[in-house]
């Protein structure tokens, strides 16, 4: 896997409801490298703390590979590397491989797979279409969250290295799978319910979800 596109965003205001509110959705590529911080990219505007950013959250990649299904379904829109919200385009991400907890060196960087993407109103707003939801969930295309073991900076051209494997974990698409489809295999609950590197609110939820 490696970095095709480093992005970044200001904060930017648009009307939801009615009402102005600021979103950093609006990633753009720059040329220039990024830090990865603890709980953030360093100079990126990340405005919603309570879905975004944190430990868990600290950088969001998405991969380049998907970008040409998109581009086909949305013929009429300019999609830039940046337009899913990712500080991180990825050339050859796959999140059936991602395993959560599995750490990378990235750069000057070491990242730990956290979680996938769970799409909000504000990709609608990106898009211009609420509609980019549901496609969004049914595609399976989620992206990645990391969290940051060691800050460092990252750039255009950088090549994720494994450095430890988690073996038989959860695969970020089985995240996702979990967290919207409506029956879990008996083989896929019993790997979430010993799972120690699934951030634990979601994993809660998750068990409950699939427990009923």
């Amino acid at each position: 896997m490696e970095i095709v596109s480093t992005n970044i965003a200001t904060s930017r205001t648009i009307v939801w409801n009615g009402k102005e509110e600021q979103t950093g959705i609006y990633k753009e590529p720059t040329d220039q490298p990024l830090y990865l911080g603890k709980a953030d990219v360093k100079g990126d505007a990340v405005i919603d703390r309570k879905h975004h950013g944190g430990v868990d959250k600290a950088c969001y990649l998405y991969s380049a590979d998907h970008y040409p299904f998109w581009r086909e379904k949305y013929p009429n829109l300019d999609l830039p590397y940046g337009m899913f919200g990712e500080n991180l385009t990825v050339a050859g991400l796959d999140e059936t491989k991602m395993i959560v907890g599995d750490v990378y060196q990235l750069g000057e960087a070491k990242v730990q797979v956290s979680e996938p993407r769970q799409p909000c109103y504000k990709l609608g707003v990106r898009f211009g279409d609420q509609g980019v939801l549901k496609e969004f969930i049914a595609a399976k295309y989620a992206g990645v969250y990391l969290r940051i073991i060691d800050e460092g900076q990252v750039q255009k051209g950088d090549q994720f290295v494994l450095l430890e494997a988690v073996k038989g974990g959860l695969s970020i698409a089985d995240v996702f799978d979990l967290t919207y489809g409506q029956y879990a295999e008996p083989e896929l609950l019993r790997t979430l319910l010993s799972d120690e590197y699934l951030p634990s609110k979601l994993r809660e939820k998750l068990i409950k979800k699939h427990s009923k």
